[in-house]
């Protein structure tokens, strides 16, 4: 039986993020015109308010309370307590691990501390006097800032890791779960931009590297898994207890 993600979905993945790449590294001005178009007349981005960083932090915690919430349940199943649907082992084990290999190692551990790209609202080409530092094209890793840099979006990749339990859902949720991630994730992007927290090539290959990333651990973890197999999740009923501890 074939995987939800196959091979080709991989290499489509897998070309999306080489082009992206070549695209924003051929046509850097790109990153700075889409930036410039969150400026607002009085110089700063539109996203900034009251209620542009509470919609932030919402953005923010979302992965975060998705995942602490199935990690919850899961181990509230080893205690013999709830009496709904609840992850396996081997989906609990595929999305922290997921997690901590995409937004965890290679985007926060790895790309945000050694690219030194200045963020939009840094940018002297983006908010004119505003801007204390020069733009660098993605792939130019000579910028001024020094830790927690823009590329990549680390909230971009946060929010693309909801794919995770998206893919281990229910089959009958499963198509609107993963629908549903990526609208989180579109959001989520737009939204950094609007704050002038990062470039147009920072969301969009966050975005694609977790996905990858998420979509290369399906692969592997559950290559021998049918789309229709219910292989991820377990139904907790009176014999429930054989089920998780087989």
């Amino acid at each position: 039986m074939q995987t939800l993600i196959s091979r080709r979905s991989i290499l489509l993945q897998l070309a999306a993020l080489v082009l992206t790449a070549v695209v924003f590294g051929i046509w850097p001005q790109i990153d700075v015109d889409v930036a410039r178009l969150f400026v607002r007349d009085d110089g700063l981005f539109v996203g900034v308010s009251v209620t542009g960083h509470v919609l932030r932090n919402i953005l923010y915690a979302l992965p975060l309370v998705l995942g602490g919430g199935l990690l919850l349940i899961w181990l509230a199943a080893r205690w013999h307590m709830p009496k709904w649907p609840v992850p396996s082992n081997r989906a609990i084990a595929f999305m922290l691990i997921s997690l901590a290999l995409g937004p965890g190692l290679l985007v926060n551990g790895v790309l945000k501390e050694v690219s030194h790209r200045p963020r939009p609202f840094h940018v002297t080409q983006v908010q004119g006097l505003g801007g204390k530092w020069d733009f660098r094209p993605w792939y130019r890793f000579d910028g001024q800032c020094e830790s927690n840099c823009s590329f990549v979006s680390g909230e971009a990749s946060a929010a693309m890791w909801t794919l995770a339990p998206a893919l281990v859902a229910p089959l009958p949720v499963r198509a609107l779960a993963i629908g549903a991630s990526i609208l989180v994730t579109v959001a989520t992007g737009l939204w950094r931009m609007a704050l002038g927290g990062h470039f147009l090539s920072d969301v969009l290959m966050g975005a694609l590297l977790t996905s990858l990333t998420v979509c290369l651990l399906y692969l592997a973890m559950f290559r021998h898994s049918g789309p229709g197999r219910p292989d991820l999740h377990e139904v907790v009923k009176a014999s429930y207890k054989d089920k998780l501890y087989r």
